[in-house]
């Protein structure tokens, strides 16, 4: 799809400098950092049923309202702060995606202590090597594969939701897990 606001061919058509950003810099460049790694867990709940470029632009909202995706912070989240939550119009105030961010907080810190880092877990699933997509077309890019059906099981046996295999696909792309930029885009070659 080709892009509007400059003359690159990207994998998804946004007509948006935040949107061209974010796939140009972040998606499917690997990740081990942590806090990042739980960033992105949240921000992909959070997404379900709206558009990425709706999270995008309430990104920065969303770090101040989670203390910067702080894990141990987010996990002793109480009812005051889930009410604050709920009342802040720069995030998604969906109440069972709010009260989400403190339960897979806690399990996200159970898998720390278990693996040695959230980071350490995630990657054993691929052998600390991303998966390279080799698609003609965006269309060919799949909403699931078993990977993440594997660990989106995975994590709701620990005790997470709204990690949904559609929902653990987009994050294993965001996170360069698996990287599904398409032949076409101008990305595909240099991301490793």
């Amino acid at each position: 799809m080709k892009q509007t606001i400059d003359s690159k061919t990207r994998c998804f058509g946004s007509h948006s400098e935040v949107y061209a950003k974010y796939h140009d810099e972040e998606w499917g460049v690997p990740v081990n950092d942590d806090r990042t790694l739980f960033e992105m867990l949240i921000l992909e709940g959070a997404h379900a049923g709206l558009s990425w470029e709706t999270i995008l632009n309430k990104r920065e909202n969303y770090r101040t309202a989670f203390d910067q995706f702080d894990v141990e912070k987010v996990a002793q989240y109480d009812e005051d702060k889930f009410e604050e939550l709920l009342q802040n119009p720069g995030i998604v105030r969906n109440k069972l995606k709010v009260r989400s961010a403190t339960r897979n907080a806690k399990v996200f810190i159970e898998i720390k202590h278990e693996f040695g880092s959230f980071s350490k877990y995630l990657w054993s699933f691929v052998d600390n090597t991303p998966i390279k997509g080799n698609w003609s077309e965006v269309s060919d890019i799949p909403a699931t594969t078993s990977l993440s059906d594997t660990i989106s099981k995975d994590l709701k046996k620990r005790g997470m939701n709204f990690v949904g295999s559609t929902i653990i696909y987009a994050y294993l792309q965001a996170v360069g897990i698996v990287n599904d930029h398409f032949q076409g885009c101008h990305k595909y070659m240099r991301v490793k």
